[in-house]
């Protein structure tokens, strides 16, 4: 795969509709890429913001992390807050730069005040471990809970464990219980593990079974095999199969969740 070059005209950026342009977004990656390195080199923030996770991805052109980070940078220091977030994570990673936790707290911090939930969840995760800032587990609970009102279903996720375990809170299982639910029919797969857990607590073996069977859908290779070591010292023999079941037949590996870039707006000026 070639990266994508600056083989699209700035008239043809200038003429192009926003559905033409929704439509080439959802067409054939390499032809997506083209065009939103176009824009991003014609000074459209959003764009830039959109072609690092590209470049971080390997979405349409080759993965270069390095350029990721670059993108990133040039979105996040004109208020992006997607492109806060992801340089965030870069910070933290290492992605194209010597990972440093505590600038990559900077920039959580900055894309959170920005109203961005995945902003808000790094922030709150970093206060919550002391990762980088000073461990501040009320402080993180605030910023969880602002994630979870919008819909954020990692940060309900770690709501439920600060229920579970008396962070900041009195410990309630009945409470973490309803936010491991919530947060495993919003897709996050320890929020199923989390609640499938609980369930099986309760005796709740069959409900408890079918949320175990949908996390190895998007977890990460590490948390599943962590759930395996769960699964095969289960006295439960539902669940000790399952674990033999995926022992046997693997589930495709997921990468490091990376967190797409919002969609673009192509009604903003471009700035050379």
């Amino acid at each position: 795969m070639q990266p994508a070059t600056k083989s699209v005209s700035v008239k043809a950026l200038a003429n192009v509709s926003r559905d033409e342009f929704a439509a080439i977004l959802a067409g054939p990656p390499e032809r997506a890429a083209a065009w939103v390195a176009a824009a991003a080199h014609n000074g459209i923030v959003e764009a830039q913001a959109v072609y690092g996770q590209y470049l971080l991805d390997g979405h349409g052109t080759e993965r270069d992390v390095d350029a990721a980070f670059v993108w990133f940078r040039h979105a996040a220091r004109r208020d992006h807050p997607m492109a806060m977030n992801m340089l965030g994570r870069c910070y933290e990673h290492g992605w194209g730069t010597a990972p440093c936790a505590p600038v990559a707290v900077y920039w959580y911090r900055l894309a959170a005040r920005a109203g961005l939930d995945w902003g808000m969840y790094n922030y709150a995760s970093a206060l919550a471990l002391g990762n980088g800032i000073e461990c501040d587990r009320a402080e993180a609970l605030v910023w969880f809970r602002r994630a979870a009102d919008l819909g954020h279903a990692k940060s309900l996720n770690f709501i439920g464990s600060f229920y579970e375990d008396g962070w900041s809170v009195e410990a309630d299982a009945e409470v973490a219980l309803g936010y491991y639910r919530r947060a495993a029919e919003g897709g996050d797969f320890r929020g199923q593990f989390n609640y499938a857990r609980l369930l099986a607590e309760r005796g709740e073996i069959g409900e408890a079974l079918q949320w175990l069977q949908r996390v190895p859908r998007t977890a990460t290779a590490a948390f599943i095999a962590k759930m395996r070591g769960w699964l095969a010292a289960s006295p439960v023999n539902a669940f000790r199969a399952l674990e033999r079941s995926l022992a046997e037949n693997p589930p495709p590996l997921q990468q490091l969740a990376t967190r797409p870039a919002a969609a673009m707006n192509f009604t903003q000026e471009s700035h050379s």
